[in-house]
């Protein structure tokens, strides 16, 4: 059985690699797959902007001319990877899903750069809520796209092209943003992983900001480990980054998780569960707490109400003003040119006065000290990723509501210094997928890797919308 792209073999880094050396496969033969598959697919909605056939074809070529002791240099030597368009690239244009922004950028993403030096190949930026603003996936100036497994339902944002092209099988991994779960919520509606590293790891140097304090790069891919791999080679400390840091060493019990390993994660209590009358999310989630205490995890239900503080405080706070520092003066100048819902949530920014601004520093700070007691009884938070998923004309319908409901369970991340992965977790009875998400302080990555990829391995899930299946692990 083939993807997508017409290949016999998924997309996975290590199926990649090993299809690589065994020369059963060259860069070349991807690039064209994808490149005929992108065809067949026409204007979908999962891309902005995709690098010229030849351009492509020349950087497999220039790859598949080096010497083998050079590829062994490259760890990403032929790996095909898409970016959101708000994230600059040399040479190519940004747009931030608003086509009257774009712009022709002069200077590369740190980490991206660090990903093209690991000999990945870029194939093109993808579609976003305009501005980064938004948890659908379908406010944007272009083509709005859809759920990887229903026309009629969002694909869930704003890094809804990013998760949309590794689902659809169109490029190994993805790089997106996540402020407020961007790097989450889309992964859990079209069954990927997303995985949201501890604020800073990765630069955001030369990216189209939404709140420059807790911005934050995200990486898309089908597995938890392909996740990490991407992670240790475009992390790195960025002086010029006044919003950088280096990795640190976390908690001895988090530094990394191995399996059969005992652990503690905490569960929101049953009335502050919130699943918006989707008993089938419900279920699964129970599922979940299930497995995961057949993995040797012992549930512990946590007062969830000092997470849901943090969450009124991002979107109904003082940091939606970091919205318009960063793109105002474009709104007001041309509020023709943005997407209605996106161009109300910018400028009522205007309104927030300094005072305010200081008042919520004061109270996330406050929440931050009063969490740091949980970290004593639990190792992770586990909650679902989403409470819902929505049909588009119910979005279209009421914008602001619905979209808040998809942060119920993601807002409070990086607001908190928290860092967090989405995993996979079933079906929908609609077909649609749901997801869980596992969340801990900052410099678990390692913790929540394994973790959340053990938790991954325990069923033969499909690899995103993918005829391929993960391997389960052995009992």
């Amino acid at each position: 059985m083939s993807n997508q792209t017409g290949l016999t073999i998924p997309l996975t880094l290590p199926s990649l690699q090993k299809s690589y050396q065994q020369g059963t496969v060259t860069p070349v033969d991807v690039i064209k797959s994808i490149l005929a598959d992108l065809a067949l697919r026409g204007d979908d909605g999962i891309w902005i902007y995709t690098l010229p056939e030849q351009t492509l074809i020349e950087r497999a070529t220039t790859l598949m001319q080096m010497s083998a002791s050079q590829r062994s240099q490259l760890p990403l030597w032929g790996i095909p990877f898409s970016i959101k368009d708000c994230i600059d690239v040399a040479g190519h244009p940004t747009s931030a899903a608003c086509p009257g922004f774009t712009y022709n950028a002069t200077h590369t993403n740190p980490a991206v750069q660090k990903l093209l030096d690991a000999g990945a190949i870029l194939i093109g930026k993808t579609n976003l809520d305009q501005f980064a603003t938004g948890l659908v996936g379908i406010r944007t100036g272009y083509t709005a796209p859809h759920n990887a497994f229903s026309k009629d339902h969002i694909p869930g944002g704003s890094s809804s092209g990013a998760a949309l092209s590794v689902a659809a099988g169109l490029v190994s991994f993805a790089i997106g943003t996540d402020t407020g779960g961007s790097g989450r919520v889309p992964a859990g509606f079209n069954n990927v992983v997303g995985l949201k590293p501890t604020r800073g790891l990765l630069s955001t140097r030369h990216t189209v900001e939404a709140c420059r304090t807790l911005d934050c790069l995200s990486i898309f891919a089908l597995t938890a480990t392909d996740a990490h791999t991407v992670l240790k080679i475009a992390q790195g400390y960025d002086p010029v980054n006044p919003f950088s840091r280096p990795a640190n060493v976390p908690p001895a019990h988090l530094s990394s998780y191995q399996a059969k390993q005992a652990f503690r994660f905490g569960v929101p209590r049953p009335k502050q569960q919130e699943f918006f009358g989707n008993t089938d999310v419900a279920s699964r989630y129970e599922d979940a707490i299930k497995t995961l205490t057949d993995l040797g995890g012992t549930r512990i239900d946590i007062d969830y109400s000092v997470f849901l503080d943090a969450n009124n405080l991002l979107f109904n706070g003082p940091w939606v003003a970091e919205r318009y520092v960063s793109v105002g003066a474009f709104v007001d100048a041309n509020p023709e040119a943005v997407f209605p819902t996106t161009r109300e949530i910018i400028l009522k920014a205007k309104e927030i006065t300094a005072a305010r601004a200081f008042e919520g520093l004061y109270a996330v700070e406050t929440l931050k000290q009063k969490i740091q007691t949980l970290w004593h009884q639990i190792d992770c938070l586990v909650v679902p990723t989403t409470g819902t998923v929505y049909r588009i004309d119910e979005i279209e319908a009421e914008p602001l509501t619905l979209n808040s409901n998809l942060g119920y369970y993601t807002n409070f991340v990086n607001l908190l210094d928290l860092c967090a992965i989405a995993i996979p977790n079933g079906f929908q009875s609609t077909g649609i997928p749901t997801g869980i998400t596992f969340i801990a302080p900052p410099h678990s990555d390692n913790y929540l890797v394994g973790l959340g990829s053990t938790f991954h391995h325990t069923s033969n899930a499909p690899l995103g919308a993918t005829p391929f299946r993960l391997a389960m692990a052995s009992p």
